[in-house]
């Protein structure tokens, strides 16, 4: 049997995974007896990170997809101007 590699990209992009460490979290911090306040800075401080995240993350994907429809491009041919100063 061959073992297969795991997918950590696809894993931590799963919306089914960071709602289950939210969960987990949230009832922690009850436990703990975390006040309003604090729960309202955590939000903040949890929606500043995955909104850096989601930048980084989605302007890699664009220049990914650039770079690999660059890459299949066939080569121009110089502009008619440079042609003509010869």
């Amino acid at each position: 049997m061959e073992k297969q590699k795991i997918n950590w990209k696809q894993k931590l992009t799963s919306r089914k995974l960071w709602v289950a460490l939210v969960g987990i979290v949230a009832g922690l911090a009850s436990v703990f007896g975390i006040t309003e306040n604090d729960y309202a800075q955590v939000a903040g401080l949890v929606t500043m990170a995955a909104s850096v995240f989601a930048y980084v993350f989605g302007e890699a994907k664009v220049d990914a997809a650039r770079q690999f429809y660059q890459d299949k491009q066939p080569e121009k041919e110089e502009s008619g101007d440079a042609k003509k100063e010869e």
